[in-house]
């Protein structure tokens, strides 16, 4: 079973230890998350810079 970690730099939740977005390091440490299945008509992907759909984190450590 993988552990899901989200990245440092853009919130995107993957099970590497790289993101398969931006190639940034991920970590354990991160709170909640949020579905953007449309970013462009998202109130929240607005809100939080969110420029693609998918899985994202609200809070990364």
């Amino acid at each position: 079973m993988n552990i899901e970690k989200a990245c440092k730099q853009c919130s995107r939740i993957t099970e590497g230890d790289i993101c398969n977005k931006c190639g940034s390091p991920t970590s354990k440490e991160w709170q909640g998350y949020v579905i953007i299945l449309d970013y462009t008509k998202s109130e929240i992907a607005k809100r939080m810079g969110i420029n693609d759909n998918g899985k994202f984190a609200l809070r990364v450590r």
